[in-house]
């Protein structure tokens, strides 16, 4: 997985300047990327966005900086402008369903929308004491009326750990009982209090398959906003493969499969379906498969 730097820059620095969500709203130099229920307006392979006049009640936050269109907003809930509401529904997608239509850039920024709107939302009472929070930083944090309480947008990690065999040439993946069977996955999980991240894998993996791990080896990861995740992404290789089995209510199903059988699911020809390509699943999944698939050598592009 390719380690880069931000595509999108949040310019972090204007977020303490005073009133800065009121001058921006009011300047009718910026444009607005709008959430629903955690989807966002998305026409013809573009991320929308629309004139802050067109926003009436809503939560605020300041995104940053786009590299052709200056300063974004964030609106989240009611949207009263006719031009907004009339949109197709089939237009409003989450990032399951357009994270492979967007270039890297839009993707970065549908994350962030959705995360941040989640936490507006979710955040407007305060956690001690019951009472209304008000917006401060440009919506990057909350300060409680009564108590004075400082909140800030949390972030949750959680593990997902792509499981190979001794060998290197066979792939354990699991059908989680929300898909009745229709997919398979690597294993995945949050971290609990007092664990590190390598405890939560071996933890996971024992638990979900049955299976405990010679190695682990970090790989990437990826905000995940459902509702404020980051996924940290690990491989690993099985001590004991006789051992996997599902742990029969999270998941339903564990099996190895070859690396013909994974290159047949990645192309879309079975024997089951994979993860979509926004996500880091696919993306441990592929990582895994090109490492030793036919003429991966010979195409991998120098370092």
């Amino acid at each position: 997985m390719t380690v880069r730097r931000a595509l999108f820059d949040r310019a972090a620095h204007l977020r303490d300047e005073p009133g800065i969500l009121e001058a921006l709203r009011a300047s009718g130099d910026v444009r607005v990327i709008v959430v629903r229920d955690g989807r966002v307006r998305i026409d013809d392979g573009v991320l929308v966005a629309v004139a802050a006049d067109e926003v009436a009640e809503a939560q605020w936050a300041l995104l940053g900086r786009h590299s052709d269109t200056g300063p974004l907003l964030l609106a989240v809930e009611a949207v009263s402008s006719d031009s907004i509401d009339a949109a197709p529904a089939e237009t409003w997608l989450g990032l399951r369903d357009a994270g492979g239509l967007l270039d890297p850039e839009s993707t970065e920024l549908l994350v962030e929308s959705i995360a941040l709107a989640g936490w507006l939302t979710d955040a407007r009472f305060c956690a001690k004491c019951g009472s209304d929070t008000e917006l401060r930083q440009g919506g990057w944090s909350r300060r409680c009326s009564a108590c004075q309480h400082d909140i800030f947008p949390r972030t949750d990690p959680a593990v997902i750990v792509a499981v190979e065999s001794e060998d290197g040439e066979r792939l354990l993946l699991g059908a989680n009982a929300n898909w009745h069977g229709r997919m398979y996955s690597c294993f995945a999980g949050f971290v609990e209090a007092g664990e590190s991240l390598e405890l939560t894998v071996h933890r996971e993996i024992e638990e979900e398959a049955g299976v405990r791990l010679d190695s682990v080896r970090y790989i990437g990861s990826q905000p995940w906003p459902y509702p404020r995740s980051l996924m940290v992404g690990f491989r690993a290789t099985a001590s004991d493969e006789r051992r996997a089995r599902p742990d029969g209510e999270e998941i339903i199903d564990v099996r190895w499969f070859t690396r013909e059988e994974i290159g047949s699911a990645l192309d879309g020809d079975g024997p089951v379906g994979l993860p979509g390509p926004a996500s880091i699943a696919r993306s441990l999944i592929q990582g895994w498969y090109e490492d030793r698939a036919p003429g991966a050598l010979n195409e991998r592009a120098p370092e």
